[in-house]
């Protein structure tokens, strides 16, 4: 008899804190203690994919059509969220929190109270 697909426990979706473009520091696994900038949120799987942590090979084919030459490449991995944690203006590693400034909802470092500014969208 085939395995039925468990659904995810309704609720369990946590609030993603770090966002793309934010400087961070790996706290666990084979990359510890590697700072990098996130690239790319994925925020269903709560993965996040940091610069230059997580190398993996991949094994590429050759496509003339796409102008790929093929081989082996370094990439990045993505990585689960609890193990990065947000550096603060001061480089320290830090917890994030909220704070309401004028009707605008910001995000403020723990460790220092300073407020993480927003990146400039394209």
């Amino acid at each position: 008899m085939p395995r039925k697909f468990k659904p995810a426990l309704a609720g369990t979706k946590s609030k993603i804190k770090i966002k793309r473009g934010d400087m961070v520091v790996v706290i666990a696994g084979k990359s510890k203690d590697k700072k990098g900038r996130v690239l790319r949120v994925i925020a269903d799987k709560n993965r996040v994919l940091v610069e230059g942590a997580q190398m993996i090979k991949k094994h590429m084919k050759p496509n003339p059509a796409k102008n790929i030459a093929g081989g082996i490449l370094e990439q990045e991995a993505t990585i689960h969220i609890s193990n990065v944690m947000l550096l603060d203006s001061d480089g320290d590693k830090t917890r994030v929190g909220y704070q309401i400034d004028n009707g605008k909802k910001t995000r403020v470092a723990r460790s220092n109270g300073v407020t993480i500014p927003e990146k400039a969208k394209k």
